[in-house]
């Protein structure tokens, strides 16, 4: 793994999506700062379509999709994803509002093992605006778990037959099969018309935790935030560079180096 600093410019130059985390990649500390919410408009201002790619849940999604820069929001690790078109926001779920209730019910009685079997873990206070999965906090909003906690959260998911995945602030689980890639390519699918493995050059992906991994492994440039490294040990997919700054300052590192790369002599 290499630092982006080391990366060769021209692998940035023809690079005309960026796909991005949310939580500790945009945000910093639990805020979007002005330099990181500027670096979306820099891009969006240079003619790169962003598109957001998030454990939140609908409801901020619906917000993000309306009022960010962005071209479209994945959220809830994959349940679907929504744009504007202009006109009105457009919502599309991987699963039907019928199939979601079936797995809301399943996903109540594991959050009652969950909360009972790990001390101090906590329903994350974005819950209420989630239509498709069960966020478990272990640091936002709670005393932070050991990672011994973290991982029982985890199990006691897999163990009931969901998936889970494990972000900055939250252990998420859901039914049904979906994940940050595979909505990925059902967006680029429906919405641009191509398939991402035949266009995978042309993206570059930023994240910063265990719930990136399947956007590490399939894109070839895929970066991670300098806050990923205590991760890296527990991770079987990791980003191809590292950026030298956290967060959010390592969010606007990365933008920098892009469009340099792609002003500088020798940009397509």
């Amino acid at each position: 793994m290499i630092n982006l600093k080391d990366l060769d410019p021209k692998q940035l130059a023809n690079i005309s999506r960026m796909l991005v985390d949310i939580d500790d990649t945009l945000s910093t500390r639990g805020k979007l700062t002005g330099p990181a919410f500027s670096a979306l408009w820099r891009l969006r201002d240079a003619g790169l379509s962003v598109v957001v790619v998030t454990g939140r849940p609908a409801g901020w999604c619906d917000h993000i999709a309306r009022f960010w820069p962005v071209d479209a929001v994945i959220g809830e690790n994959g349940a679907f994803y929504f744009y504007h078109d202009g006109v009105k926001l457009r919502q599309r779920f991987v699963y039907s509002a019928e199939e979601r209730k079936v797995f809301r019910e399943r996903l109540i009685r594991l959050r009652e093992r969950i909360l009972a079997s790990v001390p101090g873990a906590a329903i994350a206070s974005d819950q209420a605006y989630r239509e498709s999965d069960l966020a478990i906090d272990f640091c936002e909003d709670v005393t932070p778990l050991g990672w011994e906690s973290v991982e029982r959260i985890k199990s006691i998911f897999e163990e009931g037959g969901a998936t889970a995945k494990i972000s900055s602030i939250h252990v998420n689980g859901w039914f049904g099969q979906f994940d940050k890639l595979s909505t990925a390519r059902l967006w680029a699918q429906e919405r641009l018309g191509v398939e991402l493995s035949s266009a995978r050059n042309t993206f570059i992906y930023c994240g910063d935790s265990p719930n990136d991994e399947p956007m590490f492994r399939f894109f070839p440039l895929s970066a991670g935030v300098a806050n990923v490294k205590p991760f890296l040990p527990r991770m079987t997919s990791q980003p191809a560079f590292l950026c030298e700054r956290e967060c959010g300052e390592g969010f606007c590192e990365l933008v920098a180096a892009l469009l340099q790369a792609q002003s500088g002599p020798g940009a397509a």
